[in-house]
């Protein structure tokens, strides 16, 4: 039923169970979701639980020690709960679905991002572990050259030996063959010149010195011989180690290869959930920007709605005040006396509404940071704890002038109050699950009126409570 508000369709009644117009209770009741608290929550914490210490150090008073009562630590506690609870609250603005669909993207960033890092490190790795196979490769080639060059000269160096030997052999069995006091004698007489004795005598020289040359180039060889055989053990030893060392290269390249492909393969698949939650989260925003949207909307159909009402009520009270100043002249004529004084329509201002709800306010009135849509809003009424089914009283004397289903307010009830120290009131009930009183009824002031609950964009049952002051919305405890 919609007979003063045009516009409030009841096709647009939607299931998303969350008050972006009102920020989330505190100690919510039969909440349909919960959500951790965020980063935002933790820092805003810290930095009341610092303020509070230093409120509390400079709440020190400057007489007698003496006469000073120490602090009592269950109501400091109470206190600190509470203002910790209204941080939580005033940070926590987003609807549950958006905020899961963020902290997926923000836990898929995350992760693939170490993914990202650990790929990199494989990859670099990978290339150091390619660049020492490269020496090790070259470390083996040469290696293996060097062994190839003392296999080489060994075996040179024992064709050598075997020739020195062979020469050494036969200038010793010549010299044994000659072996005698008269070799050199039958060497002189032979010749009858003294150049023939001569000549004799320079060949016996010559033939001594081969054997004696032949015996030292035979050791000389056979010493070559082992340094070369020595260097061989060396290069053998040198070309295993290279050998080892370019297998274990080989090795480390294979498995840094797969590990490179795994991870390669891994950030793909993370890369696809981060995209998959990125546009599950984007989705999640556009739709709670829609409701924001949707209630500034609205909020302006119904102030621009309660201000051309506010008018007219000012108007009629204007007109009331004119007929009853002008009854009472004309009674104080006729009786001879002074007119008295008539009061303003409604009596004196503040202070005159009562609580709708006997409980304490989980989230005030007020400009607040919308931790995912990045911009500042109002909450545009008082939150109240309330669990499902708690009766919801007038806060004034009024008249039942609207009732109807809301996507963000959820079922709303207008009670307009009249002209209260010359200005128009309107109360407003939302989130209710049940109305008691009917549209154009008459309440009373502490009267039953309707049942709180979480209808609408909503996280929790609880009392959004507005004021509507001249048609504008205003801080309800104004008039509380």
């Amino acid at each position: 039923m919609v007979p003063h508000f045009p516009g409030a369709n009841p096709r647009e009644r939607g299931s998303i169970k969350r008050d972006d117009s009102t920020g989330t209770a505190t100690t919510p009741y039969q909440r349909s979701r919960t959500r951790p608290p965020g980063r935002q929550t933790v820092v805003a914490a810290c930095c009341l639980v610092l303020s509070l210490s230093a409120g509390v150090l400079a709440a020190v008073p400057s007489a007698d020690p003496a006469e000073a009562k120490p602090p009592d630590p269950a109501a400091k506690k109470k206190q600190l709960d509470a203002q910790l609870g209204q941080q939580k609250a005033d940070l926590d603005d987003a609807s549950d679905q958006l905020g899961k669909s963020v902290a997926a993207y923000n836990q898929a960033e995350t992760k693939y991002q170490a993914v990202q890092v650990r790929y990199a490190a494989a990859q670099g790795q990978l290339a150091a572990a390619k660049a020492a196979d490269a020496v090790a490769a070259g470390k083996l080639a040469a290696a293996e050259a060097a062994l190839r060059t003392a296999v080489a000269d060994v075996e040179a160096g024992e064709k050598l030996i075997a020739e020195k030997r062979a020469v050494a052999g036969r200038a010793v069995r010549s010299a044994y063959q000659q072996q005698n006091s008269l070799v050199g004698l039958s060497i002189a007489l032979r010749g009858a010149a003294p150049a023939d004795i001569a000549t004799g005598m320079q060949i016996q020289r010559n033939v001594f010195g081969i054997q004696s040359n032949a015996i030292t180039n035979l050791n000389n060889a056979q010493a070559e011989l082992a340094s070369r055989q020595v260097k061989v053990a060396a290069a053998e030893k040198a070309s295993e180690a290279a050998r080892a060392e370019a297998a274990a290269t080989v090795q480390r390249v294979t498995e840094l290869t797969k590990q490179v492909a795994a991870d390669k393969a891994e950030a793909a698949a993370v890369a696809k959930v981060k995209l998959i939650a990125f546009k599950a989260a984007e989705k999640e925003k556009n739709t709670e920007l829609a409701q924001y949207n949707s209630l500034l909307r609205e909020r302006a159909r119904v102030e621009q709605l309660l201000i051309a009402r506010a008018k007219a009520e000012k108007a009629a009270a204007a007109r009331r005040k004119a007929a009853a100043e002008k009854a009472e002249r004309e009674k104080a004529r006729k009786e001879h006396r002074p007119p008295r004084n008539i009061p303003d329509p409604g009596g004196s201002g503040g202070g005159r509404l009562a609580y709708p709800v006997s409980s304490y306010i989980t989230s005030p009135y007020g400009m607040r940071f919308h931790p995912v849509l990045h911009y500042w809003k109002l909450h545009d009424g008082t939150d109240f704890r309330a669990p499902c089914g708690t009766p919801v009283r007038a806060a004034a004397d009024g008249v039942v002038t609207d009732k109807y289903y809301n996507g963000g307010y959820g079922n709303r009830l207008f009670v307009s109050h009249g002209v209260m120290d010359g200005r128009s009131i309107t109360t407003v009930y939302n989130h209710l699950s049940k109305y008691k009183a009917h549209v154009g009824e008459r309440v009373r002031r502490g009267e039953i009126i309707a049942w709180s609950g979480t209808t609408g964009y909503s996280t929790g049952c609880h009392l959004h409570f507005m004021v509507y002051q001249d048609g504008n919305v205003v801080n309800p405890m104004k008039w509380l």
